[in-house]
């Protein structure tokens, strides 16, 4: 089948099934024009949580799927492609947290919601890049560990001095890899553009930035900003989607390296597949962690209104 009979079959079965596609902002446009649902990690999972349906097919990396399944336990949550993993998720494990709070006693844990069910049942509030801010500014605890990315907690770290902030070394290897070098390189070579960058980046880069955001607030800066040209510090499929959405405008990737090859891997046969029964993987979460991660994320929701 071609392209467009892949998604016709793809949208006649999950209306047949009762399923729901939903679908990272990462993920190709072919993806997203079948998807039910477009967002970032956390608002899939919110959306999940909303939708009346047996199924979730979730086309995006495996903590994804965990966290809808977390929020809604009730429904059969399947992860298209069971490959698509998160090298900053599995840079930490839950051992690694109980380490952690051992030698940082009464110390608060903050996790990014890129994390694995297990590392989030660890942990007191969980966090996302555009949330972290303001649930740190509502957090009674003086001592926190951030997890596990150092790059989000060092943004979050230069906001509040006036707490002890203990980093751990994890990081998205394609938004680290990002130098300051390159950003300059490309905002001469476009000295019109706004630069708008993922805390994600290194301090270097984000320092450099005429805005800093999630991957729904950089798109709805870009779409809504009176700028002409935006360079865009996240990963390359927004620049696609931006380009469409906005076709008066234009946009730069502040690098052509920065693809992340785990959500590249989810096709339309994957979807497909998931809906026969015949590839996919159903997600499940031991009930124990299960209920310890969800605490962490009704926290966040406590904390971030």
């Amino acid at each position: 089948m071609n392209t467009r009979e892949l998604q016709k079959e793809i949208l006649r079965l999950k209306s047949e099934r009762n399923c729901f596609i939903l679908a990272h902002s990462y993920q190709s446009d072919d993806i997203l024009e079948v998807s039910d649902f477009t967002g970032d990690s956390f608002a899939l999972s919110a959306a999940a949580k909303k939708i009346d349906c047996e199924t979730a097919i979730l086309c995006g990396v495996r903590f994804m799927a965990e966290t809808v399944k977390i929020l809604s336990p009730e429904k059969h949550v399947v992860l298209a492609n069971p490959g698509a993993g998160c090298p900053m998720a599995d840079s930490i494990d839950a051992e690694k947290v109980r380490e952690l709070k051992r030698m940082h006693p009464g110390y608060a844990v903050v996790a990014y919601i890129n994390t694995t069910a297990e590392v989030k049942a660890e942990c007191d509030v969980c966090v996302t890049s555009s949330s972290a801010v303001r649930i740190m500014e509502n957090l009674d605890s003086e001592g926190i560990i951030f997890i596990p990315d150092r790059n989000l907690g060092r943004y979050v770290k230069n906001r509040f001095r006036d707490k002890d902030i203990i980093l751990y070394d994890g990081s998205c290897p394609r938004h680290a890899n990002i130098s300051a070098d390159t950003a300059r390189s490309v905002m001469k070579l476009h000295p019109e553009a706004r630069f708008l960058v993922h805390p994600e980046c290194g301090e270097d880069v984000v320092g450099l930035a005429h805005f800093v955001g999630s991957t729904k607030e950089i798109m709805d800066e870009a779409v809504s900003g009176s700028a002409g040209e935006y360079i865009i510090g996240t990963e390359i499929s927004i620049v696609q989607h931006l380009c469409r959405a906005c076709p008066g405008k234009k946009f730069y990737p502040v690098s052509n390296d920065l693809v992340c090859g785990d959500m590249r891997i989810t096709s339309l046969g994957d979807i497909l597949d998931a809906l026969n029964g015949t590839g996919g993987e159903e997600i499940t979460v031991p009930p124990v962690i299960l209920k310890k991660a969800r605490r962490s994320i009704d926290r966040m929701i406590e904390l971030g209104r």
